[in-house]
């Protein structure tokens, strides 16, 4: 089992670097204490050019392909916190998903994808899409509030591209449950 940092702790360590950001102070502030319980944190691994380009505001959708079902397909949602790390590197920035668009992929949705996404993705390069092109699932964000910071140490010892630091408290949706539905009691525990 590999570790890593709790959450609070690299909150603290981010809201001491953007000090100057009333946005950013409140929403760290309250995702920390638990204040926002319908959004959660996550790590995003980058390479560049990607990390600079989210940085410098020309990437504005964030994309996430895979071989299986992983995080953050079906996971991250609008208002959730993307915390930017440089891979094998700092955390050096954060933003917040504004939307959000998973795909299983087939010959239809990557069409969609290359035709609606591909300058916002900032992957003119075939390169871009040749490396993806086993992939059976996307997940498209849409970011904002993107925003440099210090650079700030993270631990983390695997090879993931994607980390959930702190889960959503969302309510339990009872729909799609079937007919034992009306007798579904939640576990106290």
């Amino acid at each position: 089992m590999s570790y890593i940092q709790p959450f609070p702790s690299v909150a603290r360590e981010l809201l001491a670097s953007i000090q100057d950001d009333p946005y950013w102070d409140l929403r760290l502030r309250d995702l920390a204490d638990g204040d926002q319980p319908h959004a959660a944190a996550h790590l995003a691994i980058f390479v560049e050019p990607y990390l600079r380009y989210i940085l410098e505001g020309r990437k504005t959708i964030e994309s996430r392909f895979s071989v299986h079902r992983t995080a953050p397909y079906h996971v991250v949602q609008r208002g959730d916190v993307l915390l930017l790390k440089r891979s094998g590197g700092p955390i050096v920035g954060l933003c917040e998903v504004s939307d959000v668009w998973f795909y299983e992929l087939d010959a239809d949705s990557w069409r969609i994808i290359r035709q609606e996404f591909t300058q916002a993705l900032c992957a003119q390069d075939p390169a871009f899409w040749r490396e993806r092109e086993s992939a059976c699932f996307a997940t498209l964000m849409r970011v904002h509030h993107v925003r440099a910071t210090l650079p700030i140490g993270f631990a983390k010892q695997d090879r993931r591209g994607w980390v959930v630091l702190r889960s959503a408290h969302r309510q339990l949706e009872l729909s799609g449950l079937g007919e034992d539905s009306a007798n579904f009691k939640p576990s106290t525990g």
